[in-house]
């Protein structure tokens, strides 16, 4: 009995049928597939031409996108996830324009030392040099602030190019790279075997090398012990590099073992609590100008710490610098120089110490000088602190502020500090007692991180309250991603120190008050008792208003307890506090 005729189909055309069923991936799923490999879980960004296709393939794997009104905000908030998570932040813009607004995240990365990964998407190729749609050269924009670039030109290059960007960032001192996708290459396809053949290769092809921590000389870490040992006066400084490193047991360890006092940068506050009997914070000027030894672990010898010289420091200090980064120790030239991983180092000192140890003591003049200079200053701020004063100066509301963080139980909140005097003042009153709780303007005295670190930190941590304390002109920078707090519903608590302008309003002279546009506004001044509070409900958040003591309290209690999208815009005299804060004179 014959077949009704049909001919047997031939094992080509079968080969043919299962190629053409199978999946096409094209560049943005290609992408999204190696960021997802890479261990990118959230990517913060503005979409547009042509990288919106590419955050909802990346949201479809799995990897959470926060949409920001503005590039800049967006790219501060990768730089602080970065450091705050010890892996890449990711930065994704759109072409020209978007890329350049990106720059001042990738910019505050690399100048923080702390881990991000910018890509944009950029204009065909076929039309460069002749006025594309945002045409921009983007890999010699970002040259000055990228550790590492790349620029995939064809879509088979997609995925060694991500996983270099991810591993860059992360290798030796930390910062940011970038990763140039032009739009051709975004519609550019494979088919799905091989482009999981393309990231197989890319994966295996990785340079481990980069991401391994420096060999450190022991013999380095047994000259530090005999300087530590011998020293009269020696004192631990230590700052975000260790809080990055997540070094805060071993320098526990190290500083209770020795009874050597410490001294945190801003960003190293919390990790030894700020209310330790060794901290020398209330008595940096004494510590840092008399000590005879310090061992400056994770911290750079820069503005933040008068570059190590005289007249802040004594001139025959001895510095042991612990660092990441090679280039750097030969930068400053200390005494000793060690260069490897700060949790690394600090380990290997304490283990040295233990197998001979020494302690300072609590009867050691040094450790009771540092002791009995904090008290004294502490005992004097408390006397302004302890006063109600209204209208507002800066010192009673931080008060209040700060007495409503002590209240929070564990976790404790995360703040984010910005302004002049606000910053400068909450430095010194608000109390860090747990590791990378604090976030500001850091070593570049970045104004406009507000609101982007404080969605890093809700995303980074969302078992966490999250806290800002920024002055209004700070808040102005990124106030508009108070919308995005909303839409996500994250728990951010926005406190704005409102003094009508940047320092207070018009701080002029009359005889500076002068020429045929003396009528206008001052250059500082800004719209007296502005309603900062309403701008967050018109987004469905909660606004306060506080002028009072009771106002702020009552604020504060109900935005904390709630944990959700709140601003207290809090009254402040415009005629309190200085010029500049602390850096007034520079300007």
């Amino acid at each position: 009995m014959e077949h009704c005729g049909h001919r047997p189909i031939s094992v080509s055309l079968l080969g043919l049928y299962k190629v053409a069923m199978e999946q096409v991936v094209d560049g943005n799923t290609l992408v999204a597939m190696c960021l997802s490999r890479g261990g990118v879980d959230r990517m913060f960004g503005v979409v547009g031409i042509p990288v919106t296709s590419l955050a909802n393939r990346a949201v479809a794997l799995g990897i959470r996108f926060i949409a920001f009104h503005n590039e800049q905000s967006a790219g501060y908030a990768a730089s602080a996830y970065g450091y705050l998570t010890r892996r890449p932040g990711v930065l994704l813009t759109v072409s020209g324009p978007g890329c350049v607004h990106g720059l001042a995240g990738l910019s505050n990365a690399a100048a923080n030392g702390w881990p991000m990964v910018m890509i944009s998407g950029s204009s065909d190729q076929s039309f460069t040099g002749r006025g594309d749609f945002q045409e921009l050269d983007q890999i010699a924009a970002v040259k000055p602030f990228s550790k590492f670039s790349a620029k995939a030109t064809d879509i088979t290059e997609i995925p060694t190019s991500v996983f270099s960007v991810i591993d860059w960032a992360v290798a030796g001192r930390p910062g940011g790279t970038y990763l140039d996708i032009p739009s051709d290459v975004l519609h550019q396809t494979v088919d799905e075997s091989q482009a999981q053949k393309l990231i197989t290769e890319a994966l295996d092809s990785r340079n481990k090398d980069l991401i391994e921590n420096p060999k450190i000389n022991y013999s380095e870490i047994q000259k530090a012990v005999e300087l530590l040992r011998t020293a009269q006066r020696p004192l631990i400084v230590f700052g975000k590099g260790a809080a990055y490193a997540r070094a805060e047991n071993e320098l526990t360890k190290l500083v209770e073992s020795t009874g050597i006092p410490f001294l945190p940068t801003p960003m190293g506050k919390g990790l030894l609590p700020d209310t330790h009997e060794l901290a020398a914070t209330a008595a940096r000027s004494l510590a840092i100008g008399k000590c005879d030894v310090a061992l400056v672990v994770g911290a750079r010898l820069n503005w933040l710490l008068h570059f190590g010289e005289a007249p802040k420091w004594s001139n025959d200090v001895k510095f042991i610098l612990v660092d990441i980064s090679k280039e750097e120790i030969e930068l400053r030239e200390p005494f000793l120089g060690i260069v490897g991983d700060a949790k690394d180092v600090i380990g290997l000192i304490h283990k040295e110490i233990k197998d001979d140890p020494f302690c300072l003591g609590k009867t050691h003049p040094w450790v009771e000088a540092i002791r009995n200079k904090t008290k004294d200053n502490v005992a004097k701020m408390e006397v302004q602190l302890a006063k109600d004063v209204v209208p507002f100066n800066f010192m009673t509301p931080m008060r209040i502020i700060r007495d409503a963080f002590l209240l929070v139980g564990g976790p404790a909140p995360i703040l984010v500090s910005e302004g002049a005097n606000t910053m400068d003042v909450g430095r010194a009153v608000l109390v860090q007692t747990e590791p990378r709780t604090r976030l500001d303007a850091g070593t570049w005295g970045t104004m406009g991180i507000g609101l982007g670190y404080c969605i890093a930190a809700a995303v980074a941590s969302p078992d966490r309250l999250v806290v800002a304390v920024e002055g209004d002109s700070g808040f102005g920078f990124s106030a508009m991603e108070v919308e995005t707090l909303v839409r996500y519903q994250l728990p951010v608590v926005v406190i704005v120190f409102n003094n009508g302008g940047v320092y207070g309003g018009d701080r002029r002279n009359p005889e500076e008050i002068t020429g045929p546009y003396k009528d206008d506004p001052a250059p500082t001044s800004f719209v007296p008792g502005a309603a900062y509070h309403l701008l967050l409900e018109a987004f469905g958040g909660k606004g306060y208003l506080a002028a009072t003591p009771d106002e702020l309290k009552s604020a504060l209690a109900e935005s904390f307890s709630a944990k959700k999208p709140s601003v207290i815009n809090v009254t402040i005299d415009p005629y309190a506090g200085a010029e500049s804060g602390r850096m007034q004179h520079k300007n």
